[in-house]
């Protein structure tokens, strides 16, 4: 077999992350704060690293916890928020992640369509509204990924993020605005935060270093109203007693230096990069195929043929050394003719190879005669 090109992990080369940068951020953690650096510490996090991230989005500490990982902030917040049998809406499609955490938690999860402008907020007004037919659903939660969403690349935008607003104030609910990929934007205009139009309190914020520094760091954090975060805080305490005060603290001294600014430059000009090579090549390997091209983030959403079957895509695809992630993954039902492709992990040189493998693996899966 080949050596195996991926596009199925959401994480950045090697050759894009600031090693040097990193390597000097922890020798002045280490000399500018040993106690702090090496202490329990306490379950919100990294003193210095959660007042920055405060300031970031122009918050009072008290509103801020930092944990390990964003995906151990999502769970936080589920276990807090979601009760077995609670609706709780989701886009289709969605993190596979969130769709497992969700349903190991017993919720009645509740997908609403994806449009590339983001969650379609006229059918999810439907569902909370009822159409006669089917009674109104009151949810607990609206997860959202508004920036280059994980698996579809898209943005939603400005009207939908003020129609979210508008529906979480009226029915109650709470919106998790789940946002890694928000820095990592390479064209177009960047729009502000829901947390950022909030007057309610109806939106819990969460993003993550694993993006803009490195995915090994494994530090994330929550923004949201003082006394949810403070509920959070209490089982923080009863978990762990505190995250990791090591990494938390490089991390600090990563953002405080400015080099993180740097960090995601690199990380930018490369990704519009790879995102140009690839969206070429899947233009001319595979024609059929549909996609946009994303405006940021790690991610592209492609649908293949009516009638594809995507797990027999995927055999091939392996048969041929090109690992891809199945629609199937992220959706409860439907989606045999979709991927996604995750262009961060690889360099540019591997994406011509790594699609024109694919499309043989395409025209396989299909019965078509592979192109010599």
């Amino acid at each position: 077999m080949p050596d195996v090109i991926s596009f199925a992990r959401g994480a950045p080369s090697l050759d894009i992350v600031d090693v040097e940068g990193l390597k000097a951020a922890a020798t002045r953690a280490f000399e500018r704060d040993p106690a702090g650096t090496t202490a329990y510490g306490t379950a919100v996090g990294y003193g210095p690293l959660r007042e920055w991230i405060a300031n970031k989005h122009g918050v009072d500490t008290s509103q801020v916890i930092v944990t390990n990982g964003s995906m151990q902030a999502d769970a936080f917040l589920f276990e807090t928020l979601v009760k077995p049998g609670d609706a709780v809406v989701v886009e289709k499609p969605t993190y596979d992640r969130t769709l497992l955490n969700l349903r190991g938690r017993g919720a009645d999860v509740r997908m609403v369509e994806l449009e590339t402008d983001g969650i379609a907020v006229d059918q999810l007004e439907t569902l909370l509204r009822g159409d006669g037919a089917q009674p109104p659903v009151r949810p607990t939660l609206a997860h959202i990924i508004p920036n280059f969403q994980n698996p579809a690349g898209y943005t939603i935008s400005q009207p939908k993020r003020e129609a979210l607003l508008r529906l979480a104030a009226e029915f109650g609910f709470v919106i998790f605005e789940d946002d890694p990929y928000v820095d990592i934007r390479f064209s177009g205009e960047s729009l502000p935060t829901m947390l950022s139009q909030d007057t309610t309190g109806s939106v819990v914020y969460a993003s993550s270093f694993s993006k803009t520094v490195c995915p090994g760091i494994r530090v994330g954090y929550l923004v949201g109203p003082a006394e949810r975060i403070s509920e959070i805080q209490r089982l923080a305490t009863n978990t762990y007693i505190s995250p990791n005060m090591v990494a938390q603290s490089l991390v600090h001294q990563f953002c405080e230096s400015g080099d993180i600014d740097k960090s995601i430059a690199t990380v930018k000009a490369a990704l519009a990069g790879r995102v140009k090579r690839l969206t070429d090549a899947l233009s001319r390997e595979l024609p059929e195929a549909r996609f946009q091209a994303p405006e940021g983030g790690y991610f592209m959403w492609v649908e293949l043929p009516e009638g594809t079957e995507i797990d027999r895509v995927f055999e091939e695809a392996n048969a041929r050394g090109v690992a891809i992630v199945k629609g199937t993954d992220f959706l409860l039902e439907g989606g045999e003719n979709t991927l996604r492709l995750a262009y961060s992990g690889v360099t540019e040189d591997q994406i011509d190879e790594g699609v024109s493998r694919l499309a043989e693996a395409v025209k396989a899966a299909s019965g078509a005669p592979a192109t010599a």
